[in-house]
């Protein structure tokens, strides 16, 4: 009896085991994975230099001196870079400047004028209004994700000035 009793209990347990998993079920949900990514620029001005004309006798004309500004912005963003030289000292639309006086400013009223460039010491202007890319305004690109780039260059067209040590501020506005 007892040969017979082991493959019927056998049998048993191997029912009650097939049994819950025969009605067993299976429930699905979803979610989602979000980001936005907003367009953003930063921009480097002088590329830690800034643009040093030397020092020259008062008979130099067109002295000219270049430096770099470096943008990175988003991906496919359009931004555009303009140069505003310091008001103070006379600084227009149109790329044009004045430097003063840096140690002398009470005695020496002298203004040396600069022009900003783009291309060359003789290129299209470089202004300060930074929406389209005509003469006198900013400069246009499009963001690749990547540091761009852009030569600036500014010459002084005369140097027949009280001697002394000049200088201006020039202000990068990137608008994107």
């Amino acid at each position: 009896m007892k040969s017979k009793l082991a493959p019927r209990i056998l049998l048993s347990c191997l029912a009650l085991a097939i049994i819950p998993s025969a009605n067993a079920a299976t429930v699905t949900g979803t979610f989602q994975v979000l980001i936005t990514i907003l367009k953003s620029c930063s921009v480097t001005a002088g590329s830690g230099s800034n643009i040093n004309l030397g020092s020259v006798d008062s008979t130099a004309a067109n002295t000219s001196g270049t430096s770099v500004i470096t943008a990175n912005c988003s991906k496919t963003t359009p931004y555009f870079i303009g140069l505003s030289p310091s008001t103070v000292n006379g600084g227009t639309t149109t790329g044009s400047g004045s430097m003063s006086s840096v140690a002398n400013a009470t005695n020496n009223t002298d203004k040396v004028p600069y022009q900003l460039n783009q291309t060359s010491a003789t290129g299209p202007v470089w202004g300060n209004t930074a929406t389209t890319t005509t003469v006198g305004n900013g400069v246009a690109a499009t963001g690749t994700g990547a540091a761009q780039t852009f030569n600036v260059y500014a010459t002084a067209a005369s140097a027949n000035f009280t001697p002394d040590s000049y200088a201006d501020i020039v202000t990068v506005t990137v608008n994107y």
